[in-house]
């Protein structure tokens, strides 16, 4: 029988993590049928984008992140007799953000984005397994948020991510230019402001090449 503690051993070769677990309820909509317990599976660091380069998916070919994910985490969830679920491949889309909130531990940021207790807001999701056994989830965490200044709000340069949301022509448009660089190379300036952010090891060169793939 699955438990988290052996899920999170089998996860730790691949460099990624349980990030946070919600109960399904005995026939809840939205869910593959049977679902019980719904985990949320993102980067572990450091050391996460050093494998994941090193992997055959880093060959050239489009779409590497994903095919590598669907690799790992679709081996992983047939072994156990789960479902794998990803945030990309649609539409339609399953609700991550929406699951995110679920789980005690992560939460809406005051500029919208989703921030984990120990990621911050450089967390993300490369997957889900859906299980069919109840399992004993993370710990809920005291949201970061509640005893923090907030420097998010006014981190862009472009004002394009505030309080008010996410203007992505304004954020594209500022990219394009000279003073947009700095994004660029080392990643959205509002998710490196945010104090968690800054404890959590991702390198540079990842949030570089994710920029690249947003604003191509």
């Amino acid at each position: 029988m699955a438990s988290l503690p052996a899920i999170e051993a089998r996860l730790a070769p691949e460099r990624l993590e349980v990030l946070g677990g919600l109960a399904v309820a005995e026939g809840e909509g939205g869910f593959p049928k049977g679902t019980r317990t719904l985990l949320l599976l993102g980067p572990r660091e450091p050391g996460f984008w050093a494998h994941l380069t090193s992997q055959p998916e880093w060959d050239g070919q489009p779409d590497p992140v994903d095919r590598w994910s669907r690799r790992v985490i679709g081996r992983l969830a047939c072994d156990l007799g789960a479902k794998a679920l990803f945030p990309f491949g649609g539409p339609p889309y399953h609700p991550f953000y929406q699951w995110a909130l679920r789980t005690g531990r992560v939460w809406e940021s005051p500029v919208r984005l989703l921030v984990h207790a120990r990621q911050g807001l450089m967390v993300s999701f490369r997957g889900a397994l859906a299980l069919k056994e109840v399992l004993d989830l993370p710990p809920a965490a005291p949201r970061p948020c509640d005893t923090c200044p907030a420097p998010c709000l006014t981190a862009c340069p472009a004002e394009a991510l505030t309080a008010a949301g996410y203007d992505v022509p304004r954020c594209h448009a500022f990219l394009d230019r000279p003073e947009g660089q700095d994004c660029m190379a080392g990643g959205c300036l509002v998710r490196r402001a945010c104090p968690v952010s800054q404890s959590y090891a991702r390198l540079l060169e990842q949030s570089a090449y994710h920029m690249g793939q947003f604003h191509r």
